[in-house]
């Protein structure tokens, strides 16, 4: 007899019945939530209760991180990025950067960048800048002008990421997911293209998301196709070597995290389902249909245990106004 899906530990409801676009732990006990009326909700686990909230601006909050000191939050329209700053009793903006960056591409906070924490942006078409994680003054870009001769037309940046080909460190790079469906490698210590593959096989195809291991140098893929990509990286030359492909039921998907303990990862649908892979074998573990009103829009696990549950938890933001709670396969 199969196994039943699980059920989730808790189900946190918006106040205002807002849909929820982003989600960050800060620290094992506390997530903060970007809803789509321009606020930020700090939730905490002990309580289950929203304990604050920030007022952002206008449009819908679609990427949070946290540093030591400060808040990082990301608006969909001009993609707006603001640092605010944790004083005693509140949080106050000290900086603030309009990327001119069209869509749905979030920032990327690399808190061990070289030169100190660094936040990734999406800017124009198919530019990425890196930013202080301090003051949001520009590092460098990553122009397919001057940096992607060779190039097929990519279309807009959609996600990225900082990685290393080396399990244990080394030189540091950026996969990025664009709308044409092309995974690039960029070498941030030139500001240049070290490879680049198609994954989509039809033209409507578009990344979305990705997430990379360099303990088993395997990544996945997704966004608005039915199929989930599993890649790999040549430690030597850089290549992005396509492996296999999962297929899914339903189209979309919006997030793909694989767990720190490197047991599972998810993916968070379009069908508002959120998928659990085996993370070893790629083999599908469970289904879970919590969400039922809309999309799934982003997925966070907790860095440590959460005391109440005594695990390490995952979150999912969905656009029902609901973020589901859940202690999966640890």
């Amino acid at each position: 007899m199969a196994l039943l899906p699980p059920d989730p530990v808790y189900c946190l409801k918006s106040p205002d019945l807002s849909p929820f676009h982003s989600l960050c732990f800060h620290t094992s006990e506390r997530i903060y939530a970007g809803t789509a009326k321009g606020t930020v909700q700090l939730w905490d686990l002990q309580t289950n209760r929203t304990t604050y909230r920030l007022p952002v601006g206008p449009s819908p909050v679609i990427a949070l991180a946290h540093t030591e000191d400060a808040l990082l939050t990301q608006e969909k329209n001009d993609c707006v990025v603001k640092l605010w700053q944790l004083t005693n009793s509140a949080y106050v903006q000290r900086h603030e950067l309009r990327t001119d960056h069209v869509g749905f591409c979030r920032f990327v906070y690399n808190p061990t960048a070289e030169g100190g924490p660094a936040v990734i942006v999406p800017r124009g078409g198919a530019n990425i800048s890196i930013l202080c994680g301090r003051t949001l003054a520009e590092r460098q870009q990553l122009s397919v002008e001057d940096g992607g001769a060779g190039l097929p037309p990519l279309g807009t940046v959609m996600c990225f990421l900082p990685v290393q080909l080396a399990a244990n460190g080394g030189a540091s790079y950026l996969l990025a997911g664009y709308e044409s469906g092309t995974l690039v490698l960029w070498d941030l210590n030139c500001s240049k293209v070290v490879s680049h593959l198609k994954l989509a096989t039809a033209d409507d195809e578009c990344l979305m998301t990705l997430d990379y291991d360099p303990v088993t140098n395997r990544g996945v893929a997704g966004g608005s196709s039915d199929r989930i990509t599993v890649f790999s990286l040549d430690r030597q030359t850089g290549e992005i070597r396509r492996k296999s492909d999962i297929g899914i039921k339903n189209a979309g998907v919006h997030r793909l995290r694989i767990r720190k303990d490197l047991k599972v990862f998810s993916s968070a649908g379009w069908d508002g389902r959120i998928r659990i892979f085996s993370w070893k074998s790629l083999r599908p573990l469970a289904v879970l249909t919590e969400h039922r009103g809309g999309e799934l829009l982003d997925l966070a696990y907790s860095e440590d245990k959460v005391s109440m549950w005594k695990a390490v938890i995952m979150a999912a933001a969905g656009s029902d106004g609901q973020i589901s709670l859940w202690d999966l396969y640890n």
